[in-house]
């Protein structure tokens, strides 16, 4: 059985910069387990990862086969997890409450596009505050901002846009912001501009900033998105070619 949304709370609490959160991605239950006994002491589960295992593209995941899946993670494990639940499947907040504690998750991050278009920002954080009193606590909100994904492509703008967001976002309620694909270069002005824990994507690759060096840049935690499935999926590919040789 899944940890408890206090223990998720603070694990985000008080970390000296440079030590952020690291949440890696499980995409079923035996990664999750997996996971967990490497001592994570959380995980964040990826919607891509998800979809791929499920056989689906990203964003094509049904509802109830996306919640069946996360229930199958939290009962593998004895520590938080938090779920990437996309835009929220148009489930009224209410709702999506009740499915996301019935799966066991004490965490989820939300995002504000849809359809390859950003959210009117005012209607998404009334979309976020509904969800807030209905969670009455029991939900780390972690608020997706995807004006880095969908916006002008001007970095500044976006910077700009991302911290408008991020303000009402938290106004709203979210307790984590979580500007994706964002630039490593523009995450100080990021950190300034943005009130409370701020999540950053990690790349998984040798050459890229470590997650020490993304804390000192500003990050409170990182994640990787379905990186994790996919390294998985690469090298089962590749122990599937060897086997023809």
């Amino acid at each position: 059985m899944t940890g408890t949304v206090e223990a998720l709370r603070a694990l985000h609490r008080g970390r000296p910069q440079g030590d952020p959160l690291i949440l890696p991605g499980p995409w079923d239950a035996a990664s999750a387990r997996a996971l967990a006994e490497a001592g994570f002491e959380a995980l964040a589960t990826p919607s891509a990862g998800i979809a791929a295992a499920l056989g689906y593209a990203d964003g094509e995941t049904p509802a109830d086969e996306m919640f069946a899946a996360l229930a199958r993670i939290t009962r593998a494990v004895d520590v938080p997890v938090t779920a990437d639940v996309e835009g929220g499947y148009g489930l009224a907040p209410k709702e999506l409450v009740e499915r996301l504690l019935e799966a066991g998750a004490v965490g989820c991050n939300i995002e504000d596009s849809s359809g390859g278009a950003l959210k009117d920002p005012r209607e998404h954080a009334d979309y976020l505050a509904e969800f807030r009193a209905a969670a009455a606590g029991r939900i780390f909100l972690n608020a997706r901002v995807d004006t880095f994904v969908h916006g002008d492509g001007n970095p500044e703008r976006a910077v700009g846009a991302t911290v408008e967001r991020a303000a009402s976002y938290v106004a709203a309620g979210a307790e984590c912001v979580y500007p994706i694909l964002a630039p490593v270069d523009v995450l100080p002005l990021l950190r300034s501009g943005i009130e409370g824990p701020l999540n950053v994507l990690a790349p998984l690759a040798p050459d890229g900033p470590s997650p020490a060096a993304l804390g000192e840049l500003g990050a409170t935690r990182i994640t990787f998105g379905p990186q994790f499935q996919r390294r998985a999926a690469a090298a089962a590919a590749e122990l599937a070619a060897g086997l023809r040789h």
